[in-house]
């Protein structure tokens, strides 16, 4: 059985945010994607401390899936350097974890 990954993403915006769920979602990338309200960020950029707005989004895949995820964020972030950080989910509900692997893996409509 596949291992579940539960993946955090940032985006700019939340019109960029919706667009890459979508897209992820659409190429089975990922079963769910949860976009979350604006979020503050401070961290360092090219040697200064920065300050900004962001909107976080949470992504639930599989651990073949994982790579093609990142890369797919990569490639169509405005970002240089997005963040993209996956945990591998431990335990929860047997049935949702099926459905998400289930959706990534194209088994189900």
């Amino acid at each position: 059985m596949s291992q579940v990954y539960w993946v955090y993403i940032t985006a700019a915006d939340r019109r960029e945010a919706l667009e890459l769920a979508e897209k992820l979602v659409q190429n089975r990338l990922a079963a769910c994607v949860n976009v979350f309200r604006e979020i503050e960020s401070v961290y360092r950029w090219q040697g200064r401390i920065e300050k900004d707005r962001e909107v976080a989004m949470v992504a639930k895949t599989t651990a073949g899936r994982l790579g093609p995820l990142t890369d797919f964020v990569k490639k169509h972030h405005s970002y240089d350097c997005p963040c993209v950080v996956a945990l591998p989910v431990e335990d929860g509900s047997r049935d949702f974890l099926d459905w998400v692997r289930q959706q990534v893996e194209g088994q189900t409509g």
